[in-house]
């Protein structure tokens, strides 16, 4: 990995930093995305520090903020002329209904929205570093999804869950209509489901209702540690093993099966539709 260069959105903290620290164990360039510079230069000192890699980079950009992606891809097109893997990690959980700058509902703006977004801006320069790999880190509660398309934004009837699950559903969907379409290109796209991950997130939600917090702490020892969360991200950043496997949905390294609703191809491009609407990206 000497010769590659590695997006990770996310990786401040959590999953996204712990596969930044073992990328960067690897020799490979990272280029960390967030939105607190003082944290990003935290994170960065500290990969360089545990590695021994100086090839540590980061960009800042609020990924709920379709600006802010623009001006990501322009950083980072401006410093670098190749990109190998683009993790798509960053992720939330609100307990409320929180709109972004753009007006758009802010767990599809930041877990989904702003992958599709980022993805498709950067297609030209993973095309032009091929072979290249492209990782949505999703969820196994994309079962439970559905695309509220009538109320994408889910003005009525929000719930932390019910806009989780729609983006969790909207990033399998998108690997697998994104892996149809880089066909023959040597650009791979596949998606995962971590686990259940000790990440803290529950606690930068200033709206979780203390007796979630409390539930939290009582069932986290139980959950997986973020390195381990991080393992099936690793896998398919670095390992021969899925050279060329594209379209696919991971769990433990392996591929499963997913929800049967996340291969319907009109549902994949009615979604992809919406999406470049939301995102004033041309189909």
């Amino acid at each position: 990995m000497k010769d590659k260069v590695c997006l990770i959105t996310g990786a401040t903290s959590g999953i996204g930093k712990a596969t930044a620290l073992a990328l960067a164990s690897t020799g490979a360039t990272i280029v960390i995305i967030g939105r607190n510079e003082e944290k990003l230069k935290t994170i960065m000192k500290e990969l360089q520090q545990k590695t021994g890699n100086q090839q540590i980079d980061f960009i800042i950009a609020d990924l709920s903020s379709q600006k802010d992606v623009h001006n990501l891809v322009q950083t980072f097109k401006t410093r670098y002329q190749k990109l190998h893997v683009l993790i798509n990690n960053a992720g939330l959980a609100l307990t409320k209904r929180q709109v972004t700058v753009d007006g758009l509902e802010m767990t599809l703006a930041v877990n989904y929205l702003s992958r599709f977004l980022l993805t498709n801006l950067l297609i030209d320069v993973l095309k032009r570093s091929s072979p290249a790999r492209i990782i949505n880190v999703a969820g196994a509660y994309h079962a439970k999804g559905e695309i509220h398309f009538e109320d994408i934004n889910l003005e009525h009837g929000y719930t932390s869950s019910r806009a989780n699950s729609q983006t969790k559903l909207a990033d399998v969907l998108f690997t697998y209509k994104l892996a149809r379409q880089l066909e023959g290109s040597k650009v791979t796209v596949n998606c995962l489901h971590p686990g259940a991950v000790r990440t803290g997130s529950i606690y930068k939600d200033e709206n979780t209702p203390h007796y979630m917090k409390f539930m939290y702490k009582l069932f986290s020892p139980f959950f997986q540690s973020p390195e381990k969360g991080a393992e099936t991200t690793i896998f398919l950043a670095t390992s021969p093993e899925v050279d060329g496997i594209t379209g696919k949905y991971f769990v433990n390294k392996k591929i499963k099966k997913s929800a049967e609703k996340t291969y319907d191809t009109d549902l994949q491009n009615r979604l992809w539709k919406i999406s470049s609407q939301l995102t004033n990206l041309a189909e």
